[in-house]
């Protein structure tokens, strides 16, 4: 797993490195600044004009850093730095170095508009992860003709005034792309923030690995390494009960499409065996849209209202298309007081618990909850800013003894330890319609087949998010529907198992 660090642990890692390994900070400076020129040489060729734009601490002396660096590739390169503030010891020793290659503009008053007309590329090293203030003055007018010129913007770090372990206010640069050293930001997961990150790419610089392997977090971000350790090949003695038996509680009248869609992701996930409990009229669309499934039918036409017995079970999936009527909650009070194991909670399901809040205290140990934001702000209640959501989404882990994931780009996966875990996979094609159900089936598939909680939600989000961006590959993103994400998981399972699946 990579670690996402707050700043105080970024700043002892640094200082750590520079101590131990041991590195004087000017030259681990300059590996960093380095790292950073690798990753750019690679995206733009010397025909572009580069702007640099720097504050007077030690990102500033990145961006003096990088500006030689790029001299010395034959780019051409301004630098402008913004008077203010005192200057950091290795901002001055790379102002030296960068002395007599290039005059550097001083900006110590508002800037002209046009002052990055000239710029193909602006580069802005102004302030770094270290930021606990919201920029004004001079260095929001700077930030302003920064976010107005008409170049690509690639920040050093982080974008100037994005604060990278708590909500952000007053000017931010609005970055299109953003090159951190060694780990990513807490800040860059967050929807609020995307517009100044854009993309990010991680470049390392060497800190201690010793250190940063002992480093404890509570946050995490999922590759596809970590997925294939999880993944678990099928025994060549195994049979369909080895795989686990389930049940999926969902459609009701008008609604029979999210149970075909969480049913097929179901058995695509390798469930052995699926039941699903449906309402009189979704029986026979059932029995000839998911052949592979049994059908138990409940004795209401239109809606669920009768919990069928659970004995057998390996899990019960409960939510997609289930609507929330009253003979519907009382069947999901009864699930609830008589069915132990872990389940997968989706939808209506967790509508019923936001609404009915004593439910929650009989959510089972070990179960997978998959609100989106506005499910989980009924559940838990309004938050300020996603930071602040963040912290209710690990309490409401805690309590309930259950794996929490909020969905959304950067899908949030908690543990019942208050651990975060967030997934890489996916695009904004799955914003449609249907997504939400195929995933309650790969979890419902993946907790059947005795994955733990936790495992099942780390694999099923990953397996959901490269499925759609599969998907994406062959068909764009605009005319994604859900079902494509069925049809292309078993490509995704292929990739995560790396071809052994």
């Amino acid at each position: 797993m990579t670690k996402i660090l707050t700043t105080d642990q970024i700043r002892t890692l640094d200082a750590y490195t520079i101590q131990h390994e041991p590195v004087a900070s000017i030259d681990l400076m300059e590996r960093a600044c380095r790292a950073f020129v690798e990753w750019f040489i690679k995206r733009a060729d010397t025909s572009r004009r580069i702007g640099i734009v720097c504050g007077t601490g030690n990102n500033g002396g990145d961006g003096l850093g990088i500006a030689r660096m790029l001299l010395a590739r034959h780019y051409t390169v301004t630098v402008w730095v913004v008077e203010g503030g005192k200057p950091t010891a290795d901002f001055e020793a790379n102002r030296t170095r960068l002395l007599g290659n290039v005059i550097l503009q001083m900006i110590a008053d508002t800037p002209p508009s046009t002052i990055f007309d000239t710029c193909d590329i602006v580069i802005d090293a102004l302030f770094g992860s270290g930021l606990s203030r919201p920029l004004e003055g001079i260095y929001a007018a700077v930030i302003e003709r920064i976010n107005a010129a008409a170049a690509w913007r690639v920040a050093v770090d982080v974008p100037s005034g994005l604060r990278a372990d708590a909500p952000s206010q007053g000017a931010i640069v609005q970055a299109q792309d953003t090159v951190s050293f060694q780990v990513p930001k807490l800040a860059f997961f967050f929807a609020s923030n995307a517009p100044y990150v854009g993309t990010w790419h991680i470049v390392d610089i060497g800190l201690h690995k010793g250190l940063l392997q002992d480093t404890e977090t509570d946050h995490y971000y999922v590759s596809n390494d970590d997925v294939h350790r999880r993944w678990k090949p099928r025994a060549r003695f195994s049979h369909k009960g080895t795989y686990g038996h389930a049940l999926l509680v969902a459609g009701s009248y008008g609604k029979t499409g999210a149970a075909i869609l969480a049913a097929r992701a179901l058995l695509r996930a390798g469930v052995g065996l699926l039941t699903i409990h449906t309402p009189v009229r979704g029986y026979a669309i059932l029995q000839q849209a998911v052949p592979e499934a049994m059908v138990s039918i409940d004795p209401f036409e239109e809606y669920a209202s009768t919990l069928p017995s659970s004995d057998g079970y390996s899990v019960i999936g409960v939510g997609p298309g289930l609507g929330q009527a009253d003979a519907t909650v009382k069947m999901m009070r009864k699930i609830l007081e008589t069915y132990r194991k872990p389940m997968v909670i989706d939808a209506d399901a967790l509508n019923i618990l936001a609404a009915h809040r004593e439910l929650l205290l009989r959510v089972p140990a070990g179960s997978i909850l998959t609100p989106h934001p506005k499910e989980f702000e009924r559940l838990a209640g309004k938050t300020a800013n996603e930071f602040e959501r963040l912290e209710k989404q690990k309490e409401l882990a805690r309590q309930l003894k259950s794996v929490v994931v909020v969905k959304g780009a950067y899908t949030s996966i908690t543990s019942p330890g208050g651990v975060v875990y967030f997934n890489t996979t996916g695009n904004p094609g799955m914003a449609t319609g249907g997504t939400g159900d195929v995933l309650t089936g790969i979890l419902t598939g993946l907790l059947a087949q005795s994955y733990t909680s936790l495992d099942a939600a780390i694999l099923g989000v990953y397996l959901h998010g490269l499925a759609g961006d599969l998907a994406t590959h062959d068909l764009g993103e605009d005319s994604l529907v859900a079902s494509d994400l069925v049809t292309y998981l078993p490509a995704a399972f292929l990739k995560v198992s790396g071809g052994k699946s």
